[in-house]
């Protein structure tokens, strides 16, 4: 998938591999600039993807989804809370390759962040993933390096959490 020439594309470099993604500031600005004011921080460097999701591992869950989730700056490090950027404002989906907040309740999301393995319609507005409907806040879609997405997602794991998590090495914009 080629990216956009109008918006910032960022490098999750991993102890895996890289995946390259396109931050849709244009549609999603909120949440896009609380991404990259942890981006441009370097507040990422040293944190790692931690918890994958999949089909196996959701059994109290009637509603499924595959994901990877990472970026968890430390609470004392992160910056406040951003209100919440619905799919339904912005028109983005979850779908294969979304880039997305990973939140508690609307306006809770700070650093962690989520990555869609295939199709994810139970985490737009509307869906039923979350009791309040109100989905997730979608930001951007990998460009370069679903591979590595898919590699993590099938690391060992107990229950949801990656037996070793994936080192975020370093996140930065190249263009």
């Amino acid at each position: 998938m080629l990216p956009s020439d109008r918006n910032p594309i960022v490098l999750i470099k991993t102890s895996l591999g890289d995946v390259t993604v396109e931050v849709f500031e244009d549609k999603a600005p909120l949440t896009s600039n609380n991404f990259l004011r942890y981006v441009d921080g370097k507040m990422y460097d040293g944190t790692s993807f931690f918890r994958t999701v999949t089909m196996g591992n959701q059994l109290d869950s009637e509603v499924k989804i595959e994901v990877i989730q990472g970026g968890r700056v430390q609470p004392e490090s992160s910056y406040p809370p951003i209100g919440h950027e619905t799919t339904q404002d912005t028109n983005l989906k979850h779908i294969d390759g979304t880039i997305s907040m990973a939140r508690r309740e609307p306006g809770s999301a700070t650093s962690s962040f989520f990555l869609c393995i295939g199709d994810q319609p139970e985490l737009d507005f509307g869906g039923r993933r979350n009791p309040d409907g109100q989905g997730f806040a979608a930001f951007g879609r990998v460009v370069d390096g679903m591979g590595i997405v898919r590699l993590i997602h099938g690391q060992p794991a107990e229950g949801q959490r990656l037996k070793r998590p994936v080192e975020i090495i370093a996140v930065r914009r190249i263009n």
